[in-house]
């Protein structure tokens, strides 16, 4: 399975967060998975990190080298993610977010997040 961990699930993951759900641990970890990163993730930690930010504890840097130490695929943005993103309900307004259900649907990938309002996207994305 390719799962693409939103930016919250992937800073979790790497950081063995309590706030990772044994389901989801037991999904990132399973030999069946391929973990993917987009890049749409390390430019809003990059982003928030550089703003300042209190819930990016790492910079753009840090988290790329962290995802890749980890065995994470990394997923750049192709323009067909971006077009992708008019077709999507206004369920969420954040441009990360967006980007990262439509890189999902395109691809295709289960998206796993912890916010239900992308979750509320597609049927296809795991919501912890």
């Amino acid at each position: 399975m390719n799962l693409l961990l939103d930016t919250h699930v992937a800073l979790w993951a790497i950081a063995d967060d309590p706030k990772l759900v044994k389901k989801a641990r037991a999904l990132i970890e399973s030999p069946k998975a391929a973990i993917w990163i987009s890049a749409a993730t390390i430019w809003e930690i990059a982003i928030k990190h550089g703003l300042g930010q209190g819930d990016m504890p790492l910079s753009g840097q840090d988290a790329l080298r962290y995802f890749r130490e980890s065995g994470y695929r990394l997923l750049p943005i192709e323009p067909e993610h971006a077009a992708a993103v008019e077709d999507l309900p206004a369920h969420h307004g954040d441009p990360f977010d967006r980007l990262l259900v439509a890189q999902a649907l395109i691809e295709p990938m289960r998206l796993m997040t912890h916010d239900p309002m992308v979750a509320r996207n597609s049927d296809s994305i795991i919501e912890i």
